[in-house]
């Protein structure tokens, strides 16, 4: 089980989503209730969010991450576009991104999709058995050192 960290009195918040075609959401709950866990915020957009509203909820209120998490095999896909959209954005152009998940059809941990995706602007791809303690990494450094980009390197 993972450790439960004590919530700060003002708790850091994340934005949670998925991409547009996928309607799953029992993987948003599970991250939903570890973000809790670790002491954090979570503004659960649900599942087939289109990047518009992804955009602006976020920018609305700018959170300390941005979790896209997808499971139809279409985040290879439809991620880059999704990051280069919340990059544009000034207010979030440093807010760590990061995705996880099945990320293509062949259900592989499509290490060939990552590249791509770390240009298009997320900071860290979470897949395989490594990814839930590589994503608790990442809030780990984010806690201890405040919130920024520039600490997503935690995971890469």
């Amino acid at each position: 089980m993972y450790q439960r960290h004590q919530p700060p009195e003002s708790p850091p918040r994340a934005v949670l989503s998925t991409i547009p075609s996928d309607a799953h959401t029992w993987n948003l709950l599970f991250l939903h209730l570890l973000l809790e866990e670790q002491g954090w915020e979570v503004t659960n957009l649900g599942a087939c969010v289109p990047v518009d509203t992804l955009v602006t909820e976020s920018a609305a209120q700018p959170p300390g991450l941005v979790v896209v998490s997808t499971v139809n095999g279409h985040g290879a896909e439809e991620a880059p576009a999704l990051a280069r959209a919340l990059r544009a954005v000034p207010a979030l152009a440093r807010v760590p991104l990061v995705i996880g998940g099945k990320l293509d059809t062949e259900g592989s941990i499509a290490p060939d999709a990552h590249p791509a995706l770390t240009e298009a602007g997320f900071d860290a791809v979470l897949t395989g058995p490594n990814a839930v303690p590589r994503l608790l990494a990442l809030l780990d450094s984010l806690s201890q050192r405040g919130h920024g980009r520039a600490y997503a390197d935690a995971v890469r």
